[in-house]
């Protein structure tokens, strides 16, 4: 049984993202606030970490500098979750295959940043472009391509829309590519904010206490966001329903629950094996969203979403083949990039 615990926390943990994007997308399309919401998240995460920042770190904690103090919050500040703007506009199926794109983002960005390298004459490294073009292929593709639809699979739906019109107007051909486009720009930022987090934890290695210290700056950020552009005081109120369930649920769940079980598949299998599960929870999130939201899917989701992954796919092979390269033979020159960043990058997809 030992050895099938990795299996099991890898699908338990894409049933809980599935969850994220089926509960995030119910609560916003019942009048959720995208601004509040934001907020209310971080505020839950903050609730949750900090106490288990001081209980387990208190005796194993550095000093904080100022300097280092700045750097956290800018960085907390690169983090600050639009995702759920793009979520409002598009769908559970559309956020969840934009995930995809994460890993080969991430690639990007640190091959613009010299923190990754590429010899295009090696097999890895056309592998790696091919990749990166999929994805973008991908993306475009979710952005701008409908076409036919594929009907829920049921009719009766338990976490459907309660005001159709409102839906269809949320979901104009405009407001889509909208969405897609702050999916990707979230995305875009979580892969800058990964890339930069490798550098900040050389300088403050204890990972709960940084993250407790991140989480505080960031829901002091994402409160003055919400005041800003949020200024119905009746949208601020937390009531019982779906709101209140998504808000506890990406809080704890997301947060306390997947961030500590990713730590531990990474820890027993490594994070290609974590990163290669990630298409899973597409496929579980068409099948929920279309049995509880009524999501009507469009071909043009799915195609994006197959070739997004096939992206992934791509880097990841590259990646785990130069992994395997180093291994065998460090000397080698077909062992492409600095060991130690694109081991950190790794790491991180």
């Amino acid at each position: 049984m030992g050895d099938k615990k990795p299996y099991v926390a890898i699908l338990v943990i894409q049933l809980i993202y599935t969850g994220l994007y089926v509960i995030s997308k119910a609560a916003l399309d019942e009048g959720l606030s995208t601004f509040t919401f934001i907020f209310y998240r971080q505020l839950a995460a903050t609730t949750l970490l900090v106490p288990l920042a001081i209980i387990f770190e208190r005796r194993t904690t550095s000093r904080l500098s100022f300097c280092l103090s700045l750097k956290i919050f800018m960085h907390a500040l690169i983090g600050l979750n639009i995702y759920n703007v793009g979520l409002k506009y598009t769908s559970a199926t559309v956020a969840s295959a934009a995930t995809n794109s994460i890993p080969v983002i991430t690639f990007f960005l640190a091959l613009i940043m010299r923190m990754e390298t590429l010899k295009l004459k090696s097999l890895t490294g056309i592998s790696k472009i091919l990749g990166v073009g999929v994805c973008m292929a991908g993306i475009i593709t979710m952005a701008l391509y409908s076409g036919p639809h594929l009907n829920p699979l049921i009719k009766h739906h338990s976490l459907s829309h309660k005001n159709n019109a409102d839906y269809s107007s949320s979901h104009s051909k405009k407001n889509w590519i909208k969405g897609t486009f702050f999916l990707i720009t979230a995305n875009s930022a979580w892969s800058l904010w990964i890339v930069l987090q490798g550098w900040l934890l050389k300088e403050y290695p204890s990972k709960l206490l940084f993250t407790a210290i991140e989480s505080v700056f960031s829901a002091v950020q994402s409160f003055l966001v919400a005041v800003a552009f949020e200024r119905d005081m009746s949208r601020w109120k937390l009531r019982l329903d779906m709101g209140l369930v998504a808000i506890a649920y990406c809080g704890f769940i997301v947060t306390g629950g997947s961030f500590y079980m990713q730590s531990w598949c990474i820890d027993k299998k490594g994070p290609v094996f974590l990163a290669m599960s990630t298409p899973l929870s597409l496929a579980f999130t068409i099948i929920c969203s279309s049995l509880y939201l009524g999501e009507v899917i469009s071909l043009g989701s799915v195609l994006g979403g197959i070739l997004m992954v096939g992206g992934l796919y791509s880097v990841l092979w590259s990646k785990s083949k130069e992994g395997e390269c180093r291994s065998s033979d460090e000397s080698t020159k077909e062992c492409d990039g600095n060991k130690e960043v694109a081991s950190t990058v790794q790491n991180l997809i």
